[in-house]
């Protein structure tokens, strides 16, 4: 018998699944970004136990920066929000239509801007980039308050999300030393 997405809990023996609890696509303009809030906030409303702040203020920062650094925010161009029901928590995958370059965690907190992926390695379980010809992936993993967040290093621990690729880097040098694609 199914179970509703948010609602399934650890039975001995019973392998629990993920499962895609929403997905919406919007035009890559600024003012799709107030909709990409509601539609992370209406989406994890019924999930007990996960940081529905946390996640509306991490996918607002990931829309931003694929309108504002990639080509969806060319004429056009659009963003993906897809959010996925795991064990254990949520994952929040942002899919933009590409850029030359690779998101990067700036360094400089006194800078006047650029603090959004800060904010998602403070914030997230773990989080990472996956990028190919149609685009880059940023996702971030939201544990639910009963489990503890990962430490260590990054890439999702779960057997449900196994690490990816070296792309699922936290730091500006390992993002830079582990980039999938070099930047032209």
């Amino acid at each position: 018998m199914d179970t509703p997405a948010g609602c399934d809990r650890h039975t001995s023996g019973t392998r629990q699944r993920a499962a895609i609890l929403g997905s919406v696509t919007v035009p890559g303009s600024p003012e799709q970004v107030a909709g990409a809030r509601s539609f992370i906030a209406r989406t994890l409303a019924g999930v007990p136990g996960v940081d529905c702040d946390a996640a509306t203020l991490l996918t607002s920062e990931l829309v931003t920066n694929a309108i504002q650094h990639t080509d969806s925010g060319a004429p056009g161009g659009t963003v993906t929000i897809v959010v996925i029901g795991v064990p254990g928590g949520v994952l929040v995958e942002v899919v933009d239509d590409g850029s030359a370059g690779t998101p990067t965690v700036k360094g400089d907190l006194f800078a006047a801007e650029g603090h959004g992926l800060f904010l998602v390695q403070a914030l997230a379980a773990q989080w990472g980039y996956l990028r190919d010809p149609a685009g880059t992936t940023v996702w971030f993993h939201l544990t639910t308050a009963d489990v503890p967040a990962e430490t260590g290093e990054p890439g999702l621990a779960s057997d449900y999300l196994a690490p990816a690729a070296p792309t699922a880097a936290r730091t500006p040098s390992q993002m830079a030393a582990t980039s999938s694609s070099p930047a032209t």
